[in-house]
């Protein structure tokens, strides 16, 4: 393909798939912020928010008629650059912030990372085991584990939480170059997930409410 053939990089932002990629990569954004100042309920309902917009591009690029090879091709790469900063760079952060930028926490923020920089370049590579199977956890569950996990916050001092963190993170990341097979949830799942991030996302506002009066 020479130069005359090529269209811009702002073109391919324009294609929806892509705009709701881009508005998940906000997402995170906001989660990253409110992460290292220390707001993590925020961060959380961030990061649940970026999970939505993450499924829902690849339902969009699907369902949509006309694209050309070269979209398709852009919107995977992009997809998978966004779900390193949401998925691998966003719990590094958000460990470290939790755990006082103690260098102690420094190797687990550093694993998440590379196991999700592992994971998609492999992924990039082979793809799917077949259809409907990943092998290793899908890096997006990620943050609906952590989700998850920050539930039971309230329960915990800051430090025995800080721990199991830790360990989460760990755990994810092990799981996520696991050869053990995942199924890739489609289907009625989206509508699953759908109200796992809105009814966490009021369970978390309304701790955040509480917090703030």
């Amino acid at each position: 393909m020479n130069n005359k053939d090529r269209l811009s990089m702002l073109s391919f932002a324009k294609d929806l798939p892509n705009v709701c990629s881009l508005a998940g990569l906000l997402c995170t954004m906001f989660a990253i912020y409110f992460a290292v100042t220390g707001n993590f309920i925020a961060s959380i309902i961030s990061i649940l928010w970026a999970v939505l917009f993450d499924w829902f591009d690849g339902i969009i690029a699907r369902k949509m008629k006309g694209r050309t090879k070269e979209q398709s091709d852009f919107g995977g790469q992009l997809d998978s650059m966004i779900d390193i900063v949401s998925f691998g760079v966003f719990p590094a952060l958000l460990l470290l912030s939790y755990g006082e930028y103690s260098l102690w926490f420094m190797p687990g923020a550093f694993i998440i990372v590379a196991s999700c920089a592992i994971r998609l370049s492999y992924f990039n590579i082979y793809g799917l085991i077949d259809s409907k199977t990943y092998m290793g956890l899908s890096v997006d569950n990620n943050g609906i584990i952590l989700a998850f996990v920050f539930l039971f916050e309230v329960f915990f001092s800051h430090s025995v939480f800080s721990i199991i963190l830790y360990v989460s993170v760990l755990s994810l990341a092990g799981l996520n170059l696991s050869s053990i097979p995942t199924p890739k949830l489609a289907g009625k799942w989206v509508y699953i997930l759908t109200a796992y991030v809105v009814i966490l996302s009021i369970i978390f506002g309304w701790i955040l409410w509480n917090k703030v009066e």
